[in-house]
């Protein structure tokens, strides 16, 4: 693959192409490599290599889901991308009274390392990067899978991929969290110096603003409350004792991308621009890799339609191609169909495809920032570099990001552009093709996955057979283990590893924790 995208280095005509182009009218930022990254992280943008083609994906059983990463992979993806169940992201088993009816639903259920081991067989860990959409119990899905590989006899320190662990967007904009802000904080840098010791090719958290684009934000929103998030989890990490430059290159950044085609090229580079800045003047960051804001895309979910959902193919389409004009360093393209349920095989294939698309015949990544010196997105950047920063010290003047989000500042700023936006789209200023302008009565059937009641009865009874076989002393005593861990300041995650060696469950262990951090409610903590 790296060699086809290097035979690129020309138009289809044979015209040659430079690996970036400077602009001779306007003042030119650096180029792209270079501080503050505002034209990519790389030198040669994608000559090198292309982004990572990682389709999102997760449903029903493990033994389903692996189904479909085999799948995936056969037809060209590149990465791994893993959605867990509601239950598995909020910390209970698929037997608990709180998972009935959602076993399954929004992605795979994971209770136990006898889970993990039949999501990832046949899969190479230490060849295939793999993404896990997993923030509460982040660090429980990470221990699971590291445990998985060595039972391959596949070192920790080969393992790569990124979990997203970004616990400060779940109460703004998400929902699905656990414990309050503080301990939840801990998790997160337990985690970067967990893995800064034992798994140093893994980026350890996604600091996500798409789920705060998707509850309604704009894009300056999107770019300031992710990096104040992103500051929150570098000031706990160094105020942990972690040296700044000991896991800032490990962190990655998880951004939406919307319809406003320009708009979105420019947020990107806005973003690099101002986290740049951030770690070099405010952590006093010297490696590199530590100013170098990399970034997992994934196209807009809040824009896809049930109306006419083949109307989605194109907004896809070029919601994908900023993201790569933009300079992502992995996709996600949505399916179709995921207005009206999880993605069906055939959808997430022509997902896919649209990617090798633009990656294999428009030619738009054989030049790093193709768009770097347009009047409009110089314009556009530097416009949402000033909306993102004034943002940014309104963030500062309430304490920083955990401060911000407990007194609701997040969600109000949140909330009213989301009411704006729907405004908008109710009296049609905003069209929406096939819902506000341009509709059509005579709706085409489209397929669509369904998750039975069936797959939560055989869940159950999967995880009742590990309950059976394990030896539960030693299970009990692991579980103590944590629950005492977590009254104290050691890191959580070598005694959370080893009771899920034991087969404790994820639901045994969050619920030791939840006895001693309580669970977060809006408004208080019980």
């Amino acid at each position: 693959m790296t060699e086809a995208w290097q035979d690129g280095a020309q138009t289809e005509s044979g015209l040659p192409l430079e690996p970036f182009y400077g602009g001779t009218d306007t003042p030119d930022p650096p180029p792209p490599g270079q501080f503050p990254y505002t034209r990519g992280v790389r030198a040669d943008g994608y000559r090198g290599r292309p982004w990572t083609m990682r389709q999102y994906a997760g449903f029903g059983s493990a033994e389903q889901t692996n189904e479909r990463f085999q799948y995936l992979l056969a037809a060209g993806q590149t990465g791994l991308s893993c959605a867990f169940d509601l239950p598995t992201q909020m910390g209970y088993d698929s037997d608990d009274v709180m998972a009935r009816g959602e076993v399954g639903k929004v992605g795979v259920a994971i209770d136990s390392l006898d889970d993990m081991d039949m999501l990832m067989r046949g899969i190479p860990q230490d060849q295939v990067t793999t993404s896990m959409t997993i923030n509460a119990p982040a660090a429980l899905l990470l221990l699971l899978y590291e445990l998985v590989a060595e039972r391959k006899g596949i070192s920790a320190s080969a393992l790569g991929g990124t979990v997203q662990n970004d616990i400060l967007k779940e109460y703004a904009a998400r929902g699905t969290f656990i414990f309050p802000p503080r301990p939840s904080m801990r998790l997160v840098t337990d985690t970067f110096a967990y893995c800064a010791e034992r798994l140093p090719r893994w980026n350890t958290i996604s600091i996500s603003g798409y789920h705060i684009r998707e509850a309604g934000a704009t894009a300056p929103q999107e770019i300031a409350f992710t990096i104040a998030n992103g500051i929150a989890y570098v000031q706990a990490a160094v105020d942990a004792g972690l040296a700044v430059d000991s896991f800032a290159p490990r962190l990655s950044f998880f951004f939406n991308v919307s319809n406003d085609f320009f708009e979105e090229v420019a947020k990107f580079r806005a973003a690099r621009t101002i986290w740049a800045g951030v770690m070099r003047d405010r952590f006093d960051a010297h490696d590199p890799r530590s100013l170098a804001l990399r970034f997992h895309a994934q196209t807009s979910g809040a824009t896809l339609t049930a109306q006419q959902p083949l109307n989605n193919v194109v907004r896809v389409s070029i919601q994908a191609l900023a993201a790569v004009l933009g300079g992502a360093q992995s996709l996600h393209t949505n399916s179709y169909d995921e207005a009206l349920a999880l993605p069906s095989q055939q959808a997430a294939e022509i997902a896919l495809r649209t990617q090798q698309v633009i990656g294999f015949e428009s030619r738009a990544a054989t030049v790093a920032d193709p768009l770097g010196g347009s009047h409009l997105v110089e314009r556009l950047t530097a416009d949402l570099i000033d909306a993102a920063r004034a943002l940014m010290v309104r963030v500062d003047e309430r304490g920083g990001a955990v401060s911000a989000i407990e007194d609701g500042f997040y969600q109000h700023e949140i909330q009213d552009a989301a009411y704006r936006h729907q405004r908008l789209v109710e009296n049609g200023e905003r069209v929406i093709v096939g819902v506000n302008r341009f509709t059509d009565s005579s709706q085409r059937e489209v397929e669509i996955l369904r998750v039975g009641a069936e797959l939560e009865r055989a869940q159950v009874e999967r995880l009742e057979k590990v309950r059976a076989r394990r030896d539960a002393a030693a299970v009990v005593r692991a579980v103590d283990a944590v629950r005492v861990a977590a009254e104290g300041t050691d890191n959580l995650l070598p005694v959370m590893r080893t009771a899920l060696a034991a087969d404790a469950t994820v639901g045994e262990i969050c619920n030791a924790l939840r006895d001693v951090f309580g669970v977060y409610r809006p408004g208080g903590d019980i």
